[in-house]
């Protein structure tokens, strides 16, 4: 499989890989709701920073994240993708650890990401990856959390991972 920097043109593409690959969890509906957290601005604002894994049949995962206009030490990953048969063979693990080279390359100092205290994997794996958890103002699931982070009743776990930061010699 090849990675590489992911394309505008990638969008109506990786739209359907959430569609498809969500689908085995949720409704039709669920899945589509899902989908909309990836409008076509981020790759259109974010592309060289976003991430696609891809074989002569097509996308194969996908991990949408930016450096922060900001902060200029920060990065985020707002958005990771991983074919079903492909789960569990570190295919999530190599898309975070290009991200976090191509972030400490161009100087970022962390990575932030958040998840649902329900999602369980997500949480589990963020750990794996070297990800702390935010302290937060109310506690779901023994986790603690952001309470109506993204609105109400939208709680979620808030990860922060410190990067080494590789310097260039100009």
């Amino acid at each position: 499989m090849t990675l590489r920097r992911a394309h505008v043109s990638d969008h109506g593409t990786i739209v359907e890989c959430v569609r498809s690959w969500w689908g085995d969890s949720r409704t039709p509906d669920q899945a589509r709701e899902l989908s909309l957290l990836l409008p076509r601005l981020f790759l259109q604002f974010f592309s060289g920073t976003s991430l696609v894994l891809e074989d002569g049949d097509g996308i194969k995962a996908f991990l949408v994240g930016f450096h922060s206009a900001d902060n200029d030490h920060g990065a985020y990953i707002h958005f990771v993708g991983v074919a079903p048969e492909l789960r569990g063979q570190g295919v999530g693990r190599r898309l975070y650890t290009a991200f976090f080279e191509r972030a400490a390359e161009a100087g970022r100092r962390e990575v932030q990401a958040i998840t649902s205290p329900l999602n369980t994997g997500s949480v589990t794996f963020h750990r794996a990856m070297g990800f702390t958890i935010e302290e937060g103002d109310r506690e779901v699931n023994g986790l603690p959390v952001h309470g109506d982070y993204d609105g109400p009743g939208q709680h979620r776990v808030c990860f922060r991972r410190q990067l080494t930061v590789h310097l260039r010699a100009d």
